[in-house]
Formats: structure tokens, C-alpha cells, sequence
């Protein structure tokens, strides 16, 4: 079992930077795409970015390309979103996410575990 807890959510002005922590604990050697989804109120989860474990590809939602970046640190299990130029469209509730197979990064009912979310509102 793998078990996700994100942290780094918050308040910011337009503008502003968050960095947003997920630390997956657990069977984390056999999962090979970690993400990033988010769901602003009244609308769908979407993928905002996620990360092949094992070669590295990125992979990011075109509104979000250029002003976010994933990454992650193996050593600490821990999965990055650093959002930049934050706009009010985006504030919404941010899960990551992991996926045991290759999965269509965007594809939200192709990964097998979730973190409860954190909330980041951007004003």
C-alpha cells in the first residue's frame, strides 16, 4: 500500500509562488508516475503535471506549462509542484497521486493512490 500526504497549500496575492510538498510513503517502488491533479469548485479534476519515476519525463497542462515545475527527490519519497505566477484561476483543492503502471499522465482513473489534498486559493 502507498499513502500520500501533501502539505504547502495556502493564501497568496496574484503573482505570488507556492510550493507544494507530497511525501508518499509505503510501496512506493513499484509506482512509476507520480502527479498532480487539482479541482476548482464546480469543475472536474484535471492533471496539472506529473513525473515518470523512472526516466523522468514531465508532463504539464498547457496553462500551467512555463510558470509550474514538478520534480521529485527519491531519496525522501517526496513529490514537488513549485507554482509560480500564480492567477486566480488557479485556486483550487491540489491532490498528488501515483500510479502503479504506465499510465496517460492526465488520466485521473489510471492512478491507483491519492493524498487528501491540499487547498491553495489564489487572490
Amino acid at each position: 500500500h502507498v499513502q500520500l500526504v501533501e502539505s504547502g497549500g495556502g493564501s497568496v496575492q496574484a503573482g505570488g509562488s507556492l510550493k507544494l510538498s507530497c511525501v508518499i510513503s509505503g510501496n512506493t517502488y513499484n509506482t512509476n508516475i507520480w502527479g498532480w491533479f487539482r479541482q476548482a469548485p464546480g469543475k472536474a479534476r484535471e492533471g496539472v503535471a506529473a513525473i515518470d519515476t523512472g526516466d523522468g519525463s514531465t508532463y504539464y497542462l498547457n496553462s500551467v506549462e512555463g510558470r509550474f515545475t514538478i520534480s521529485h527527490d527519491n531519496a525522501k519519497n517526496t513529490l514537488y509542484l513549485q507554482m509560480n505566477s500564480l492567477t486566480p484561476e488557479d485556486t483550487a483543492m491540489y491532490y498528488c497521486a501515483a500510479a502503479l503502471a504506465q499510465a496517460t499522465w492526465y488520466r485521473q482513473d489510471e492512478y491507483n493512490y491519492w493524498g487528501q489534498g491540499t487547498q491553495v486559493t489564489v487572490s
